[in-house]
């Protein structure tokens, strides 16, 4: 590996914080999805699924990452992922999203809990202990700090992986991914922000 790329990683890693913090339940934070409208100076500027536009400072010294997609057959047994996912009338996972962690973010937002794309949303992050090929997907076996479960992955849905991108991508068109905490008069702050690259939407 390329030291380039080790320190790539690396700074995708530690921007991982604020994503982070943002799926802990008592974090006051924002999760802003939608497209690029503008970047001014430090003033982003969002229009969000809810048909809303919104501004969002993204200082200099703030982390951008995007994503890459990568194969259900790339998740292995130890990797460590983050799954959105619903809960079926019989209470069993099947997946919206996969997201495959470097190894520098083992840990990120451990655990399972509510989230927001949808009725009976959920996240995990956890351990994969194992992989099963099922009849529409695979299932993986999680494992996290005070807990288990089992969530289906089908063929269709996006799996992707982290990788760096800069303040250069953040094009007006693109979608975006952005967790902020709210600043005055409306607007926010960003901590973490996921955009498009190379035709890869942030899925989360």
């Amino acid at each position: 590996m390329s030291i380039r790329l080790k320190f790539g990683i690396t700074l995708v890693a530690m921007s991982l914080a604020g994503f982070a913090a943002a799926q802990t339940p008592t974090a006051k934070a924002s999760r802003i999805r939608g497209e690029i409208v503008s970047l001014d100076g430090d003033v982003l500027k969002v229009h969000r699924r809810s048909g809303d536009t919104v501004s969002i400072e993204v200082k200099q010294t703030a982390s951008v990452t995007a994503v890459k997609s990568i194969q259900l057959t790339d998740i292995k047994a130890g990797e460590f992922v983050g799954t959105a996912a619903t809960t079926g009338s019989d209470g069993k996972l099947t997946a919206t999203e996969v997201v495959v962690f470097p190894e520098a973010a083992r840990g990120t937002g451990e655990g399972h809990y509510a989230w927001d794309l949808g009725a009976n949303s959920t996240m995990t992050n956890a351990n994969v202990d194992t992989v099963v090929e099922g009849t529409s997907g695979r299932d993986l076996k999680l494992s996290y700090k005070g807990g288990s479960n089992v969530v289906t992955v089908p063929t269709t849905v996006p799996i992707v992986t982290f990788v760096p991108a800069s303040r250069a991508d953040l094009a007006p068109g693109r979608k975006i991914f952005v967790v902020a905490s709210p600043a005055s008069q409306g607007t926010f702050s960003a901590q973490f922000v996921v955009v498009e690259k190379d035709g890869v939407a942030p899925p989360m």
